[in-house]
C-alpha cells in the first residue's frame, strides 16, 4: 500500500490526497520524448507518425514546428503566411512547401536571399527527411511522415 509523502499514513493506491494531513498525493508519472540536440541547438523529437514536419533548428524558437498538414504551405514575412518568419532576411512570400503524390517540395518564390536544402540554393527540391530548409536566418531541420516518402 503507498504511504503519504506529507506524513507517511498507509493510504489507498486510488485516492487523490491524504486522508490524514490533506496532502495531495503524486499523479500518475507523464512520459516525455527526449530532446535531440543538433549543433548544440535542443530540438523537439519528433516521430514519423507526426510529419511530415518542419522543426525550426536555428530562430527565434528553436523546437518550434509546423507541420505540413495541408497540400499547400507558404512561408514568408507576410502575416498571412502559413509559416510566418518575422525577420529581413525573409522576403514576403519566400517559398512555398507542397505535398502531393507521396513526397514534399520547396519551391523557391522568387525571393532576394534564397532558399537553400542542405547549403544548397534550389529553385525547387524534394524534401527528405532530415534535410535542412534554410530560409533567411532560419533553419528547419525536415521530419518526414506516413506517406511523403522520407519517414524514417
Amino acid at each position: 500500500m503507498p504511504e503519504c509523502p506529507g506524513c507517511g499514513v498507509v493510504v489507498s493506491s486510488d485516492a487523490s490526497e491524504c486522508p490524514e494531513c490533506g496532502a495531495r498525493l503524486a499523479e500518475p508519472t507523464a512520459s516525455f520524448r527526449p530532446l535531440q540536440v543538433e549543433d548544440g541547438v535542443a530540438v523537439a523529437s519528433t516521430s514519423a507518425t507526426d510529419g511530415p514536419v518542419l522543426v525550426v533548428r536555428k530562430g527565434p524558437q528553436p523546437g518550434e514546428r509546423f507541420f505540413v498538414d495541408r497540400p499547400r504551405l507558404t512561408i514568408g514575412r507576410d502575416p498571412k503566411s502559413d509559416v510566418f518568419l518575422n525577420d529581413i532576411t525573409v522576403s514576403r512570400t519566400h517559398a512555398v512547401v507542397e505535398c502531393a503524390a507521396g513526397r514534399v517540395t520547396v519551391r523557391d518564390g522568387g525571393s532576394l536571399n534564397g532558399t537553400y536544402v542542405n547549403g544548397t540554393v534550389v529553385d525547387e527540391a524534394v524534401l527528405h527527411d532530415g534535410d535542412v530548409l534554410q530560409i533567411g536566418t532560419f533553419q528547419m531541420a525536415f521530419v518526414g511522415g506516413p506517406g511523403t516518402g522520407g519517414a524514417s
